[in-house]
């Protein structure tokens, strides 16, 4: 579907995917598995494996020539595999780059991936007392995948991140490189999102649906530029059964014998499944507009992953519209990118800046694509939600065509566009802090954490009036739709719960001991927002609670947009803009921000400034190029007459 949904367009590699199923034939039309061929390095290939077929395939020694250009293809991996560890990528995503590594190196010296000799066998007490010693002289290594540390944002921004995704128990990485699972916490977020956006959606006027997983690959190419732009990342299954390995030496392969005619993609988007299907269902004037949407998975094959933000798999919603005008098609695109900008706002507490892409930045066969950009507090921008204005470039390349009132065959027009788990990038990396996730009120899965503050073992009447108290708080709070959570864990002490309460976002955390209940009162303790900790009264807990929260919401909104006025750079000079941005990095904390300046449409001139500095246009914005804030302005780059004002920056 979108650009904005598509990560990077940097897949290096084909990829080969092929859907298979038992070997057994009275199985073989019902069961359909995957097996991934592809053609980077797997994280598998060990040293041993590297040294027998570069010491067994190597008969000539290499020219001067060919050692030049292997040591500087060496050189770059070193650098391109630090630059990974410095954003923060994850062991098993890096696995495949040290084996590339490994493998040129092998290339150029086959001895340096020998395996090493194995070390004389030591006896018992020797082993033992050097155990002993190499303990005694190590210091404690800091397990990432174990500890509870959080790296600070000032440190390490894109460590950071990393850091409140594991800690905060949002997601794990898979046994499937570039896919993640996405736990408990961290789905509940996508849950709160979807249910509001999918009550937007059918105000809408469209409906739910769902379409195949697989695409044949045929109708990919029925759409010249839709092609172009997602053979790269698309991931195909040319094969529908496995087999065993006649020579033994694979295991399981897949049957020659089993390749499909016509290749399946597993959907990247779903404009050519859901057009395919359109053709059969509008026939006339009266069918349109046909509005559908889906809630599923793609596969956008990706080489560099973050969590959220840029993942192989990952979830979203997909709309795709058809209509009988031109005005009718562009009015449905904006309409949803005004639906997506308010649910950010108003659910999500983050505020967006709204506009069209430059032309090199639409989706693949759109005419238009309009765009929301958040800016995370690194001063990077994310894209968060892209409506895209189809023309009619889908109608005909499925043919879809509509007899209109005159009784005349016309085009259809239409539209797609889609919001997708990256959504939870940005609310983590809007409002977080370096003591762990804050959540905007609206969309915390609890609002409300009470810790009842249990009386001592024998005092039975404490506990009865502790009891009654709770329930009555907790009656409360729910009668003004708040989400609660009681955490009466007796095997927790207070402040680990404490702890782990404020590290994963809940807003407002009551605590109600035997203490409190005699004097008839509570204690209120919110994430952000407010210092200290708040007495209330037990009979107007509810009130003030939801108060509060109101309040805290719009705390963070306000937070956010301050951050976001005071982040964008107007009117700055190219050079101003090259040399701030030129040495910024995501994992920098305090970056320069994003620059509005004006600009003449010149898509070479686009594809400089991004290899000169990494800046991109992140869009047109749509108040200030409404309001001509560019007429009679230069562009900052050519010096021609201005088109547009323009917003650049660094993003993810």
């Amino acid at each position: 579907m979108a650009s904005a949904l598509a990560m990077s367009r940097a897949f290096q590699f084909g990829t080969r995917l092929a859907a298979v199923s038992s070997s057994s034939r009275t199985r073989a039309s019902s069961s359909l598995s995957l097996v991934v061929r592809s053609h980077i390095y797997n994280s598998s290939i060990n040293r041993r494996t590297l040294s027998r077929r570069f010491m067994s395939t190597t008969t000539t020694p290499l020219t001067d020539e060919q050692k030049t250009e292997l040591q500087d293809k060496i050189k770059q991996k070193g650098d391109e595999i630090r630059t990974l560890k410095d954003d923060g990528i994850s062991k098993d995503d890096l696995k495949p780059h040290v084996a590339e590594l490994l493998e040129l190196k092998a290339q150029l010296d086959p001895s340096s991936v020998a395996p090493k000799k194995k070390k004389q066998q030591q006896q018992p007490k020797q082993k033992k007392q050097q155990k002993q010693n190499k303990q005694q002289n190590q210091k404690p290594k800091n397990d990432d995948a174990e500890s509870d540390y959080i790296t600070p944002r000032a440190e390490n921004y894109s460590r950071w991140y990393n850091d409140i995704i594991r800690v905060c128990d949002l997601a794990d990485s898979s046994p499937v490189r570039g896919c993640m699972v996405i736990k408990p916490w961290g789905m509940s977020l996508w849950d709160s999102i979807k249910n509001d956006l999918d009550a937007r959606i059918k105000d809408h006027g469209a409906e739910n649906a769902y379409f195949p997983l697989l695409i044949p690959k045929s109708f990919l190419e029925k759409e010249a530029e839709h092609v172009d732009g997602f053979a790269k990342e698309c991931a195909v299954v040319t094969h529908h059964r496995l087999t065993a390995d006649p020579s033994g030496e694979e295991g399981l392969i897949a049957d020659p014998e089993a390749e499909l005619e016509d290749p399946l993609i597993i959907r990247p988007t779903s404009e050519t499944m859901i057009w395919h299907m359109f053709k059969k269902w509008i026939v006339s004037h009266r069918d349109l507009p046909l509005k559908m949407n889906q809630w599923a998975n793609v596969m956008r094959w990706e080489m560099r992953t973050r969590p959220f933000l840029r993942t192989s798999e990952f979830l979203w919603q997909e709309g795709h519209t058809a209509h009988s005008t031109y005005e009718g098609a562009l009015q449905d695109s904006k309409d949803m990118l005004f639906q997506y900008a308010d649910m950010c706002e108003k659910l999500l507490a983050i505020p967006v800046v709204k506009g069209a892409k430059s032309p090199s930045e639409r989706f693949a066969g759109a005419e238009e694509t309009f765009t929301i950009e958040a800016l995370m507090q690194n001063g990077w921008a994310l894209q968060s939600g892209t409506s895209h204005f189809l023309g009619q470039s889908f109608g005909k390349a499925f043919d879809v065509t509509f007899q209109d009132k005159d009784g005349k065959q016309q085009d259809v027009w239409g539209t797609s566009w889609g919001v997708s788990t990256r959504l939870l990038g940005a609310l983590i990396m809007t409002h977080s802090d370096d003591a762990g996730l804050v959540l905007p009120p609206r969309v915390a899965p609890v609002q409300v954490v009470v810790v009842p503050i249990p009386p001592k073992k024998n005092d039975e009447e404490g506990k009865v009036a502790l009891n009654d108290a709770l329930d009555n708080l907790v009656a409360d709070l729910k009668s003004k739709g708040l989400k609660v959570k009681v955490d009466d864990r007796d095997y927790v002490r207070n402040g680990a719960k404490y702890f782990e309460w404020e590290r994963k976002g809940v807003p407002l955390r009551i605590e109600l001991g035997p203490r409190d209940v005699k004097g008839g009162v509570c204690v209120f303790k919110y994430r952000v927002g407010s210092e200290g900790k708040e007495t209330v009264n037990l009979d107007e807990v509810g009130t003030k609670a939801a108060e509060g929260l109101d309040n805290l919401q719009e705390y963070l909104l306000d937070s956010a947009k301050e951050r976001l006025a005071g982040n964008i750079n107007m009117m700055a000079t190219y050079e101003q803009m090259r040399d701030a941005l030129e040495a910024d990095e995501a994992s920098n904390f305090d970056g320069p921000g994003l620059y509005l300046v004006p600009w003449k449409c010149d898509e070479e001139n686009e594809d400089k400034i991004k290899e000169e500095c990494k800046a991109t246009i992140r869009c047109y914005p749509t108040d200030v190029n409404e309001a001509g804030m560019w007429e009679g302005k230069k562009c900052f780059y050519s010096g021609e007459d201005a088109t547009h004002m323009a917003l650049f920056g660094r993003a993810f």
